[in-house]
């Protein structure tokens, strides 16, 4: 069976910094893609950044992230991470860790197989 589970959200001030992880488990790690993406309150998910694994960890942002957050991945421990600064009241969301079976790291969500629960971020101006 596989579960992705995320952890690391809270509330923060904006300008601060946090850090989430996925951990992945019932699957084949190494063959996956990851991708992160959020959902704000009355409003559609979209995608936030995406990581693949056959080509050295190809990245991918959305524009309202880059420059501000990292994605980045170990296979051995079978975790994805984003690390997010300049956290903005904007990007208030429950974000969600996803697995796409060898894929290029695409921003379309469904591409993607296996969907985690969500953590919690909250971003207070």
């Amino acid at each position: 069976q596989v579960q992705l589970v995320e952890s690391g959200g809270g509330l923060v001030q904006a300008g601060g910094s946090l850090r989430l992880s996925c951990t992945a488990s019932g699957l084949t790690f190494s063959r996956y893609a990851m991708g992160w993406f959020r959902q704000a309150p009355g409003k559609e998910r979209e995608f936030v950044a995406a990581i693949t694994t056959w080509d050295l960890g190809n990245t991918r942002y959305a524009d309202s992230v880059k420059g501000r957050f990292t994605i980045s991945r170990d296979n051995a421990k079978k975790m994805v991470y984003l690390r997010m600064n300049s956290l903005k009241p904007e990007d208030t969301a429950v974000y969600y860790c996803a697995a796409d079976t060898w894929g290029p790291g695409t921003d379309r969500e469904s591409e993607y197989d296996y969907w985690g629960q969500g953590t919690q971020v909250t971003v207070s101006s």
